[in-house]
């Protein structure tokens, strides 16, 4: 590989690459913290996974740099970094906001993680990042305009366009997850209260959480979504119910993001996608709820699954050769 190079900022105390061949990206969740080091061509070179602190932002951040520095020692490099988060940083006030994180509203991560590296850190919404992954090379590779889903623990939206993660003024490109449930039921109104402070966000109804909420609000049982999942695969009618009304409300959110956006290509990716059957039924369910009735959009499953946030936020480094 060739020599690393940075420039120093004395007036920030950052450093930038001005050339280099390996790419580390930070993929901040709630429950772990995973960080990939890939080349220029994406192929991976070290990873290494951890437990969130939860509640405390100085663990956090020393956290992620352990990280960092584990798997530039591993890989004998220093590399750029790019870190993918649950929420945004505020071009207003520079501080994270909308995070289910909570710990990380009003804290200027990027800047904090920056100097507590010595160089500059890239940083964008989790969602943004999967987006940017599955368009560079993954299943939306190709593709111009990218909407990138991720049904987990949470219900996160973000847009590639040209590959490049697109945020807004605002920082909340694509934030599909706290608009409200489209064309609600009398019985799905006014829903369930979100960590927002609002009710009835698309959050509450598809994320794994909504799903199990929903389960038990029907049932008066307390199962996961896993088993869930489990049941309804082996026929059970009751899980099947629940899958069927869960499939309706994602067909009816992600019909919104196309009568708005009508991106090129719908990505998801999160512990949620890895059920099949959604890709089977979408299809047609969507037809019932866009605007004219055709759709041609494909709904994918991401390439590169749990790993795609974290890839895509190594790719918020362009290449730099030289």
């Amino acid at each position: 590989m060739s020599g690393i190079h940075f420039k120093r900022d004395t007036l920030n105390g950052k450093g930038s690459m001005t050339n280099t061949e390996i790419r580390i990206g930070i993929d901040l969740g709630g429950t772990k913290i995973e960080a990939l080091a890939i080349d220029d061509q994406g192929v991976e070179l070290a990873r290494h996974r951890i437990d969130t602190p939860r509640d405390d932002y100085d663990a956090t951040i020393k956290a992620m740099v352990g990280l960092v520095h584990r798997l530039e020692e591993k890989t004998g490099s220093i590399g750029t970094v790019g870190a993918g988060i649950p929420g945004s940083i505020s071009r207003v006030t520079g501080l994270v906001k909308n995070s289910n994180s909570t710990w990380l509203n009003g804290r200027p991560l990027d800047r904090d993680l920056s100097v507590a590296l010595g160089r500059e850190v890239r940083m964008a919404n989790d969602a943004n990042c999967l987006a940017v992954s599955e368009a560079t090379d993954g299943a939306a590779a190709g593709r111009n305009v990218v909407f990138g889903v991720i049904l987990g623990t949470g219900c996160g939206g973000g847009v590639a366009i040209s590959g490049r993660v697109h945020e807004g003024p605002n920082g909340v490109a694509g934030e599909w997850g706290h608009n409200p449930l489209p064309w609600p039921r009398p019985e799905e109104y006014p829903g369930p209260e979100c960590y927002c402070g609002k009710r009835g966000c698309m959050e509450m109804w598809v994320s794994g959480t909504g799903i199990a909420l929903d389960y038990r609000t029907v049932t008066g049982r307390m199962l996961t979504t896993q088993e869930i999942v489990s049941q309804f695969e082996a026929g059970d009618r009751e899980a099947t119910a629940a899958m069927r009304r869960f499939e309706d409300r994602l067909a009816r959110g992600l019909a919104q993001v196309i009568n708005i956006l009508d991106p090129d290509v719908i990505v998801v990716g999160g512990g949620v996608s890895k059920v099949e059957h959604i890709y089977q039924v979408l299809p047609e369910t969507l037809k019932a709820y866009v605007f004219g009735g055709e759709v041609s959009t494909p709904v994918l499953q991401a390439k590169y699954g749990d790993s795609s946030g974290v890839r895509g936020a190594a790719w918020l480094w362009p290449n730099r050769r030289g």
